[in-house]
């Protein structure tokens, strides 16, 4: 069967600091890496694709991107970042696919839940540059909290054309163990037609120390429900994942977490969806 990694970062410190990585328990993460670092173990793993996802808001990170998937035989697909309420999105979207490796661009984001205004996402200009996002033929991933969701539900119904890609489930409350708040507003934005979800990011959202994939199944369990394994994709959200587990660790729990799914579910979740989504 085959496995697409739909969310992993890179990053080197030469080049830009990772303002977003502080404090001891992010220390971990003050390195550079690298797809050279990824690779053994994406491929150990049995991953064959991945696609690599922008990790701050700085407009050079994203033709970087591109360069490195142009240049990859893992990287399939990237998504990137640029400013959704720039007049000129258009255009920049066509300079980002004018760029080297610029085929390799398959959706924006930007980091929404590090937004004060938790109506963000219904701005006018925002809404404008979403449907510059559709009108380019990409995806939209949403990184976002819980208490966005009722924001992005509404974006989403407004650029129906659009397919929003929801991260790490929203960050769902899983080291509290709460779910009903949470569940109610994935409910729905999972009902509109053109949202879909990845499965990731989930060990973080738990206790980093304690976590077992026996806290994990609630939160799954939704999704699945949801959205259904037809729009549920795998990410590893390595490195940030490496705070509870290491890359191999990640791939197995996932494939604990759908063992009750038929060939074809799974099949969706590990590969079908994203192909569908990001074109890789």
């Amino acid at each position: 069967m085959a496995i697409i990694d739909a969310h992993h970062h890179v990053w080197d410190l030469s080049i830009r600091d990772q303002t977003w990585i502080s404090g001891p328990e992010l220390a971990p993460l003050r390195r550079d890496v690298t797809l050279a670092d990824l690779e053994p173990q994406a491929r150990a793993a049995g991953v064959d694709r991945t696609v690599l996802v922008q990790t701050v808001t700085v407009a050079e990170e994203t033709p970087e991107f591109l360069a490195l998937a142009a240049a990859s035989e893992l990287v399939a697909g990237v998504v990137g970042w640029t400013d959704l309420t720039a007049r000129d999105i258009s255009d920049e979207l066509a300079w980002l696919r004018a760029q080297p490796g610029g085929e390799w661009l398959r959706g924006i984001r930007h980091q929404v839940q590090g937004e004060p205004d938790l109506s963000w996402l219904q701005r006018p200009d925002v809404l404008r540059g979403l449907k510059a996002v559709a009108a380019a033929g990409l995806a939209y991933d949403l990184v976002i909290l819980p208490n966005q969701l009722p924001a992005a539900t509404f974006a989403a119904r407004w650029v129906p054309e659009l397919t929003f890609v929801l991260d790490h489930l929203a960050k769902p409350p899983v080291a509290t163990g709460e779910l009903k708040s949470w569940a109610e507003e994935v409910r729905s934005l999972a009902a509109l037609p053109n949202t879909v979800c990845k499965l990731s990011g989930l060990v973080t959202e738990a206790d980093w120390r304690t976590w077992t994939v026996d806290d994990l199944p609630p939160y799954v369990d939704t999704v699945l429900e949801a959205f259904g394994p037809q729009c549920l994709m795998f990410g590893s959200d390595w490195p940030v994942c490496t705070l509870a587990a290491g890359y191999g660790e990640v791939v197995e729990t996932t494939d604990t977490l759908l063992a009750g799914l038929s060939d074809d579910e799974r099949s969706a979740v590990w590969s079908g969806t994203a192909q569908r989504v990001y074109g890789v």
